[in-house]
């Protein structure tokens, strides 16, 4: 096999702006999904409208899945306005896909994420202020990250007005590069809290807050990473992205015929099912994906979940700590929103909660709809399996890949079939994981000096046990 660069249009992208676009912020009570119950939640979403037509209040509450809403405020940005925030993200367009090509009728291709990735939040960086500037008042992100999801919005949001970041991250399950992200950080308005625990500790403890209105409403809580629906639907492009970039040299009947008989998957590494709902959303949504593959490492819960339909999420202490440590994580919160869309609002309630009562969701009689309607396949990769991908993908196609990125291409690996294209989602560089790196390469790792100069700086954080109580007096004593 051999790498070559994914064709590219001559004339490059091209984009069409709407004249009118109305932006109206929803707040909505008693969302679906929440496994806290009915009324137990409120969260604001945004409506954006393209020209001058009301939206439709039985799609948002068929969107939102509850009738329990309100409209907060609404207004039109400026002309000119639009183009800008768009305009600052034009440095962030990743490269054209590589294609792995292969004597077998089948190919794996990597696409790059992580530059469009920081392309997402820096977005939101510049939409979040301008929407709180027009409208008033001020907003405390918390999140919860495995790695480097709350990186790429602590930059984002580094030092913006009104805003003040407050992530979460488990204590010592994160590379050396990865703390040096987020905790080198001196900003202000930046708060690293390092959690006494796994990711599925610092999530919980932002549900938990999430799950109760009043604090959120008086310490003005919002959330950045996928818990926020608003990030998984920016996510979808990525894959309509790169579906056009592997397809720009099709005539426009070989692109229709795709929507007929689509040859194109995506390999997904995968912890917390964001990235790959969102691919589920883009497939629903028409981009035409012949199949959704997702990669688990050694803590395999969705990978079990998508084989035999039995959802049994794993504790903290059987939750281990992996050389693509992003992935390390036992209770996926994304995948309450694929089994609500499965099951429909009344049964999802009542298996949620067997669910947490039990410890374990059986829907293997949904299996074969997962498979075959929805497109799902899964694989578990190990550690022996990520040092052989980077290193085979080192040696053939002279290119570095990531632990998280040696997940997808192994599973997609066994998995590829003949006739079938699989892009594989590069996630992460690789220079994040050097000693991984460098046990698969047999060599040290090459460091830049940019790098070098990052591992150098002091870092701010703050420790925490997993407790709700310690962490709301954090919040209530820094927010703004």
């Amino acid at each position: 096999m051999a790498l070559v660069r994914g064709a590219e249009t001559a004339a490059g992208p091209s984009r069409w702006l709407p004249t009118h676009v109305q932006v109206t912020v929803l707040r909505a009570r008693g969302l679906r999904g929440k496994s806290s119950g009915a009324g137990s939640t409120s969260d604001a979403y945004t409506v954006i409208q393209v020209g001058r037509e009301k939206y439709s209040t039985s799609v948002v509450e068929k969107t939102l899945g509850c009738p329990e809403w309100r409209e907060e405020c609404s207004f039109e940005l400026p002309p000119g306005a639009l183009d800008g925030l768009l305009r600052a993200q034009e440095t962030d367009a990743g490269p054209a896909p590589w294609a792995a090509g292969s004597a077998a009728a089948c190919q794996l291709v990597l696409t790059t994420m992580h530059r469009s990735l920081i392309g997402v939040d820096k977005f939101l960086g510049q939409a979040v202020p301008y929407v709180l500037a027009r409208r008033g008042g001020v907003m405390n992100i918390l999140g919860a990250t495995s790695g480097d999801t709350g990186s790429a919005a602590e930059h984002a949001f580094r030092s913006r007005p009104g805003v003040s970041v407050f992530m979460l991250s488990p204590a010592g399950r994160m590379s050396d590069v990865q703390r040096a992200q987020m905790y080198s950080l001196d900003d202000a308005n930046i708060h690293n809290i390092s959690v006494e625990g796994v990711f599925d500790d610092c999530q919980n403890l932002v549900k938990s807050v999430n799950n109760d209105a009043d604090f959120k409403q008086r310490y003005s809580i919002g959330a950045v990473n996928s818990i926020n629906f608003g990030r998984i639907a920016a996510q979808c492009v990525y894959y309509v992205w790169s579906w056009l970039r592997v397809t720009d040299a099709f005539t426009s009947s070989a692109r229709a015929a795709e929507h007929d008989s689509p040859s194109f998957s995506f390999a997904v590494p995968s912890g917390n099912f964001g990235n790959i709902y969102a691919g589920h959303l883009a497939r629903s949504l028409g981009v035409p994906i012949r199949r959704l593959i997702l990669a688990t490492n050694e803590n395999n819960v969705l990978d079990e979940f998508f084989r035999t339909g039995v959802y049994r999420p794993r504790s903290s202490t059987e939750t281990l700590a992996t050389s693509s440590p992003s992935m390390d994580i036992s209770k996926a919160s994304n995948l309450e929103r694929l089994v609500w869309e499965l099951l429909g609002p009344k049964e999802f309630h009542q298996q949620w909660a067997e669910l947490e009562r039990t410890g374990v969701l059986d829907l293997s009689v949904h299996a074969t709809r997962l498979k075959d309607d929805l497109g799902f396949v899964s694989g578990t990769s190990t550690h022996q399996d990520r040092l052989a991908a980077i290193h085979d993908v080192s040696t053939t196609h002279n290119r570095l890949i990531d632990p998280h990125t040696a997940d997808g291409w192994t599973v997609a690996r066994k998995v590829v079939e003949p006739g079938e294209t699989v892009l594989v989602m590069e996630t992460a560089k690789a220079e994040k994981f050097g000693e991984t790196v460098a046990e698969a390469l047999g060599r040290p790792a090459p460091v830049s000096p940019a790098l070098r100069e990052l591992l150098a700086l002091p870092q701010n954080l703050v420790s925490i046990p997993a407790d709700l109580g310690g962490l709301r007096d954090y919040l209530a004593a820094k927010a703004l």
